[in-house]
């Protein structure tokens, strides 16, 4: 995802700074080279040696005759991305004001002046994040083309995104984003059927070769909607549904407006007509029984078209079976 991308890591003084030693490492993980760049208020927090075992390469602490700033973020310097991870509501300030005091917001200063791409992770109180000028820094900003990951509100607090959503937001950056004008649909996951209140039909399936479709989509520069029975994502708009027939319905709803579609639901083929509004530890007498396939065919996969009066030439068989029967 991130194989010859060189990232020059901001770290600036929040409480999040501590979690930037296992971002430096998913970022070299994904196959990135990373420089880290810090602010004297990052160096109370985390020590540069920690950071420099976490790189492999020298810290930034001070701009110096070297002019780092100029050597990392210039329109030919080292960097490819300058991701600022956590980010302050001082630095998200400073670096709508062009103000550059410290090697942080020197370096995005640059950065901005080069068209170097810039990628910024908020890490703060919620108060401040609230603040009518962060949010008219952030504002301005993403006008100018930074890409923010917003961050998880929680406990009054806006905590650092976690390390996946930032390699991703990075990833995105850094990369020639051929899907830039491109909104695409993805479902994945399983749909369940209710029988009644207790019980459903479902399948095993994990959803992720859609998450990973989704993913990918994402990093190549897309809008990304995700119709799944699962969890919100920070690569994609959740669209959150259980059956096939509200997977259906949210895939149409954007439909008009996605230009691209994928999915890797195996959605369910059995819909109770009415499912019972009760449950019961014994089936009744009366209730008819599914008919089954021939025994020996019980493992093999079936079609929906398939029953007990269909030829036996055209019975499924363990290499695949074909949606309909084929036409004399």
């Amino acid at each position: 995802m991130l194989e010859g991308v060189n990232v020059a890591l901001g770290v600036c003084g929040s409480i999040a700074a501590v979690k930037t030693v296992e971002l430096a490492h998913e970022l070299r993980r994904r196959g990135a080279e990373v420089r880290a760049v810090m602010t004297d208020g990052a160096r109370g927090i985390v020590h540069p040696w920690a950071l420099e075992f976490a790189t492999d390469n020298p810290v930034v602490t001070e701009i110096t005759g070297s002019v780092e700033h100029v050597e990392l973020c210039n329109r030919d310097g080292w960097a490819d991305v300058l991701v600022v991870a956590p980010s302050t509501a001082n630095t998200v300030g400073k670096m709508a004001a062009a103000v550059d005091d410290t090697p942080v917001t020197t370096c995005a200063t640059t950065a901005l002046g080069a068209d170097v791409p810039v990628v910024v992770a908020p890490a703060m109180h919620e108060p401040m994040y609230d603040h009518p000028g962060v949010l008219e820094a952030i504002e301005t900003l993403e006008s100018w083309g930074v890409a923010f990951v917003a961050p998880r509100i929680e406990e009054e607090k806006a905590k650092i995104a976690d390390e996946t959503a930032i390699a991703l937001a990075t990833a995105r950056a850094a990369g020639d984003r051929p899907m830039a004008d491109e909104h695409v649909a993805v479902t994945a996951g399983p749909t369940s059927e209710p029988v009644d209140p207790v019980r459903v039909i479902t399948n095993r399936a994990s959803g992720r070769t859609g998450r990973a479709v989704a993913k990918a989509c994402y990093v190549r520069g897309a809008e990304v909607t995700l119709v799944h029975d699962g969890s919100e994502v920070p690569y994609a708009d959740v669209r959150t549904v259980e059956t096939a027939a509200e997977m259906r319905e949210a895939v149409l709803s954007v439909a008009g407006w996605s230009r691209r579609r994928s999915s890797s639901t195996p959605c369910g083929s059995d819909t109770p007509t009415s499912p019972s509004s009760g449950s019961s530890s014994r089936r009744p007498a009366t209730t008819p029984r599914r008919s089954r396939p021939p025994a020996r065919f019980s493992s093999a996969p079936t079609c929906r078209s398939w029953s007990p009066t269909t030829p036996a030439s055209w019975a499924p068989s363990r290499r695949g079976c074909s949606s309909s029967a084929p036409t004399t």
